[in-house]
């Protein structure tokens, strides 16, 4: 079954321990508010659960990153040892997960066929990234994989389903498919469900997916994670180099456990990621712009719209008649070129609240973008290749995926 469709049934690990405790948000998120993550230190205390087995990348600069590494692999075969994982074989899991304003938003948790990806420019892969990749932070991502008998994925993939609903009508058939889970993840994350897939909703999908990949040249395009999905190809593409082509199909690393979305979801919202730039002086930073782009005007109009907020001060810039096609890249070509002279750091932040009071902080200015609409993204990656880094956020940071299922990445 599945074969050549870019996703299949796994051999999914589930934690037999209290969920609510075991369940953590994807580990590049709150990146620039530490309190979240001891918040949930102190939640999770000694009980199992999944934030011993990542490293929650707003402390990447606090840490002894080898020693966390290692760290992570000796808990990681501690709760192998203690059994505390229990195995549903070939399956995929109909996940439905409350998000910000109640809506639910469906998934398919399962396999990705690593072969059938490609984050490279000008890629015509089966699954594409949506966002420049950024090759330097790949090796990082690997020396956490490499030796992890483990994989939880934070991973959301979007699939473009408009001629054929593939997760939707598994809404239906849920009272018939086993209940795997269902509990309230911490920090305001909502309630998530999650049930096994039977054989004749396996079938079903894999009918609907056959009939898509004959009528598409794109089905899948990478979401969230598209950095540890690409540090699994390279994984992958490494222990490809050891053994004949006849054995590629059943190298381990050939497969890496995500979550699939449609593009067509309701519950699937689609909000730009501002940029919050710290150890600046903001007056100059504008001054600065409008030297970069002499044209702008200091108003809304035509051409590409971009807020700002400090301290004690709010307003608007435009860029009339832009060279690039969106605003995120007119914006981050100047913090780029600004940075690189002057020094500071920049963060991505959702939600709009939270730059808003971030950015009330001395030598601090946020950078608010507008939208980017979900319908023209797999028209943008077939036309253009990916969007630049950190243009789009599905849902707000308390939406993306919490680790719960896991893979054991046999070596």
């Amino acid at each position: 079954m599945f074969e050549h469709l870019g996703i299949a049934p796994a051999d999914i690990l589930l934690p037999n321990c209290n969920l609510s405790k075991w369940s953590v948000i994807a580990c590049d998120q709150f990146t620039a508010q530490a309190d979240y993550w001891r918040r949930v230190d102190e939640i999770v205390g000694s009980a199992p659960s999944s934030l011993r087995l990542i490293l929650p990348e707003a402390f990447l600069h606090e840490q002894d990153v080898e020693h966390s590494i290692a760290q992570i692999n000796e808990t990681m075969e501690q709760y192998l040892s203690q059994y505390l994982f229990y195995t549903r074989e070939h399956t995929m899991i109909y996940v439905e997960r409350e998000v910000s304003g109640g809506k639910k938003r469906c998934g398919l948790v399962c396999q990705v066929d690593l072969e059938e990806y490609d984050y490279r420019p000008g890629s015509c892969a089966e699954i594409r990234a949506t966002e420049k990749t950024v090759t330097e932070r790949i090796p990082f991502r690997v020396r956490i994989r490499e030796n992890a008998p483990l994989e939880l994925p934070h991973v959301m993939i979007l699939m473009d389903d408009s001629a054929r609903p593939v997760i939707a009508p598994l809404h239906e058939r849920r009272e018939q498919m086993e209940k795997l889970y269902g509990f309230t993840l911490m920090e305001g994350g909502g309630h998530i469900d999650g049930w096994r897939l039977d054989d004749a909703s396996l079938a079903e999908v894999e009918t609907n997916l056959s009939f898509l990949r004959r009528h598409t040249d794109m089905l899948f395009a990478v979401g969230d994670g598209n950095h540890s999905l690409a540090a699994a190809k390279a994984i992958y593409e490494r222990d490809k180099q050891a053994v004949p082509p006849e054995e590629w199909e059943t190298l381990p690393s050939r497969w890496a456990l995500a979550e699939v979305v449609s593009l067509n979801d309701p519950a699937v919202e689609f909000l730009p990621i501002h940029r919050i730039v710290f150890g600046v002086d903001s007056r100059q930073m504008l001054r600065e712009f409008y030297e970069h782009y002499p044209q702008t005007i200091p108003e809304e109009g035509d051409g590409h719209v971009i807020r700002w907020c400090c301290k004690d001060k709010s307003g608007v810039l435009t860029v009339p008649h832009p060279e690039a096609d969106l605003a995120v890249e007119t914006l981050q070509s100047f913090i780029d070129s600004y940075l690189s002279r002057h020094g500071g750091t920049v963060d991505y932040i959702h939600d709009l609240s939270t730059v808003e009071e971030m950015s009330r902080q001395t030598q601090t200015i946020g950078f608010l973008l507008p939208e980017f609409p979900r319908q023209a993204l797999f028209p943008y990656v077939k036309a253009h290749g990916a969007l630049p880094r950190k243009t789009f956020s599905i849902g707000r940071s308390r939406d993306k995926r919490y680790y719960l299922e896991a893979r054991a990445l046999a070596r």
